[in-house]
């Protein structure tokens, strides 16, 4: 537990930027009202955009800025002197990267909870699986984290904003989150299917629907990029900290 001090200041860093929280958990919720007015100004989209096939997706792509969060917090300390101060503390670099992971989880839970609040407001029926969905949302919300975590480890500050945007589109597009994937099929769905966004909204997709038996199927996926993400962040960051 000896992270608990560092996560501590890291939390107290993200509160300090207020407007990146609000802009990531205000984004999403922007794009849930835009489709659902689309489902109801373009006839035929009905399905296409009804509130519970792209909720899911939406909630998923929220995610991703807290990936570019971590991403940014971390590289942002690494150009700073006080990274560099920061290693003559017993601190290993597993405990660097649960530091900066921890104070983002409840963090990520809170955007997926306003993203289903908002989807509740535009005519996604109550239920138990909405609590399903949200707590199905805990390993993709470390997948993300994860990710941020890596590329704050090996990029600059200024790095990280060309690698968010490809971050955020690709976990956009990539995903299914705008539209069915087996609409598309074909070389671009295995590709889809090959990285864990397509199976971070369906994992959600899932919970929500209630079809628990395939959710497995996904979770498996999505924990076993993100521990491997987590691993190579671990293994890449101890390496700055020897140079």
């Amino acid at each position: 537990m000896s992270f608990v001090a560092f996560a501590t200041r890291n939390r107290k860093e993200i509160l300090r930027d207020p407007l990146s929280m609000i802009f990531g958990i205000g984004f999403p919720v922007v794009l849930i009202l835009l489709l659902s007015f689309m489902k109801q100004s373009i006839p035929g989209m009905s399905d296409v955009f009804a509130i519970e096939n792209f909720a899911p997706g939406m909630a998923v792509f929220g995610l991703s800025f807290i990936a570019l969060f971590s991403g940014m917090l971390m590289a942002g300390d690494r150009s700073s002197s006080y990274l560099m101060r920061l290693f003559a503390s017993p601190l290993t670099g597993f405990d660097y990267i649960m530091g900066y992971s921890f104070p983002l989880l409840p963090f990520a839970m809170f955007q997926c909870a306003i993203c289903f609040l908002t989807a509740i407001i535009v005519g996604l029926s109550v239920s138990v699986n909405i609590l399903i969905a949200i707590i199905a949302l805990i390993p993709v919300s470390l997948l993300f984290i994860s990710i941020g975590l890596l590329m704050g480890s090996v990029l600059s500050s200024n790095q990280m904003n060309g690698a968010g945007a490809i971050l955020t589109n690709g976990a956009l597009w990539l995903s299914g989150a705008l539209f069915p994937l087996d609409t598309v099929g074909g070389a671009f769905k295995t590709v889809c299917y090959a990285l864990p966004f397509a199976h971070s909204v369906d994992l959600v997709k899932s919970a929500l629907f209630g079809n628990y038996s395939s959710i497995l199927s996904h979770v498996w996926w999505v924990l076993g990029y993100a521990a491997i993400i987590f691993i190579i962040a671990v293994i890449l960051f101890k390496k700055k900290m020897k140079g």
